[in-house]
């Protein structure tokens, strides 16, 4: 296993020791390739490359490039960090099949691993998830919780990214297409399989789900603006008509009976003060506010 792809002169190394392809070199030190299968069959070799998920509190993604074949496994990975503890324990341990079977049931446990490490991370989706669904719910959303679905669905994008591309290649593995893989190692390919499909069934319907949240999210937004904007709006109307008494005794005509009254001054303000609130009460009626 090689962590660190800039040491040009031990790659060209294990390439020549181990008769690796020129071509699956240049993919292996190219950090953005898409997940494949290549066999080489002049060169007795099987090569492969996907996306592999690094443990951490973010979404972290690395390329795991892996050659098999006659007696040996290489790996290369971008840096050091990976979810291979497990397999690395069974090596030491040398119990259970792992130190029993050939090579292609190595790579068979290292792709295992690789495939796992990916539910936790799609928990963590969903757990951040569930939280945004309860802010939105409970009208607690803000302008940071957009933010916050725009990471989710990046991430999600970014995970089937590295997922669909990865079912082709498990694909073509059980397929028996491959002869590196004996037949009792296919079978357990076939789990590994069955592991991507149901990954990118959570994978869809988590991406539905953070669509879904988005709509919620901006339909509530929306009703609470229209909440505030239907207050705001009876306030204004019940002032026109108060606006429109205030505004008619304060012209400067000098014949304006009302001005000379001894009650006009008391008598303007009861007739505002029930327009005021005979409006409110209607408007209560009719259930507007």
């Amino acid at each position: 296993d090689v962590s660190g792809l800039a040491d040009m002169a031990l790659i060209r190394e294990l390439g020549d020791r181990f008769a690796l392809h020129p071509l699956a070199l240049e993919d292996v030190v190219n950090a953005q390739q898409r997940a494949k299968i290549e066999d080489y069959s002049e060169q007795e070799s099987l090569f492969l490359v996907l996306r592999a998920v690094n443990p951490g509190d973010r979404l972290d993604t690395e390329q795991f490039s892996l050659f098999l074949g006659d007696g040996f496994v290489i790996t290369f990975q971008e840096r050091k960090g990976d979810s291979f503890g497990l397999v690395r324990e069974r090596l030491a341990k040398a119990a259970g099949r792992l130190r029993q079977s050939g090579p292609d049931y190595l790579a068979y446990a290292l792709l295992d691993a690789i495939v796992d490490a990916y539910f936790p991370e799609l928990e963590k989706m969903g757990d951040r998830l569930d939280a945004t669904e309860e802010h939105i719910l409970l009208s607690q959303g803000n302008g940071s919780l957009i933010g916050e679905l725009h990471d989710i669905r990046r991430d999600l994008l970014g995970l089937r990214r590295s997922l669909w591309p990865l079912r082709e290649v498990m694909h073509t593995l059980v397929r028996g297409d491959i002869s590196r893989f004996s037949a009792d190692t296919r079978v357990y390919l076939r789990d590994v399989h069955d592991h991507v499909v149901q990954l990118i069934d959570l994978l869809e319907n988590y991406r539905e789900l953070g669509a879904s949240l988005m709509e919620v999210h901006l339909a509530t937004a929306s009703q609470r603006l229209n909440e505030v904007m239907k207050v705001l709006t009876v306030i204004a109307t019940i002032f026109i008509p108060l606006t429109f008494v205030v505004g008619v005794y304060g012209m400067n005509f000098h014949h304006m009976p009302e001005l000379d009254w001894e009650y006009g001054y008391g008598l303007c303000w009861a007739l505002m003060l029930t327009l005021g609130f005979g409006m409110a009460f209607w408007f209560r009626r009719r259930r507007w506010i």
